[in-house]
């Protein structure tokens, strides 16, 4: 239960205020677990890191999965999704973007986290095109919708990307 509450303080404050930004004692505060608990936990901010990203990697990839194949499986599907996402509030980017932007320079564990997210997702739309360099592709036109919504704060920015996947796909 602890390990949840502290995980659910590190997700909450990391994505809205950026890791660096935020202290131990912060998410100590949030969790309400104590910081000798929390180290007994994660022995250190970079392990917190580490299991705020594996967890978030598997809940996001679950999710945009589900609702892909709830949707028939395409990659139209897969920009709607995103246009869902985009518009939540507290909307703030791509977490592995971020995440990797603030410690890929002194984190290797971090950059590998942020690797295999990307890779697990470009595996995901090669699922749905059959074709290595269509999925390549797809993954930018991803990739950018999601950086192109958080800076403008704008949600159409997904149904841009679609626009564009959509004549990858058919063309």
């Amino acid at each position: 239960m602890q390990e949840l509450a502290v995980l659910d303080a590190a997700e909450e404050l990391f994505y809205e205020r950026g890791i660096q930004a935020v202290g131990m004692d912060q998410i100590r505060s949030t969790s309400g677990v104590s910081l000798k608990r929390l180290y007994q936990l994660f022995p250190s901010k970079e392990a917190l890191v580490v299991a705020y990203l594996e967890r978030r990697d598997k809940r996001w990839r679950d999710n945009l999965r589900t609702y892909v194949e709830q949707h028939g499986n395409t990659v139209g599907a897969v920009f709607h999704w995103l246009h869902q996402w985009f518009s939540e509030p507290g909307f703030r980017g791509c977490a592995f973007i971020n995440s990797f932007g603030e410690l890929s320079a002194t984190s290797p564990k971090i950059t590998a986290i942020v690797q295999y997210h990307k890779d697990e997702l470009r595996d995901f739309l090669r699922g749905l095109v059959n074709d290595d360099s269509l999925a390549d592709q797809l993954l930018v036109l991803v990739e950018g919708a999601i950086v192109v919504a958080a800076i403008r704060e704008d949600p159409d920015a997904a149904w841009q990307a679609k626009t564009a996947a959509e004549a990858l796909v058919s063309g």
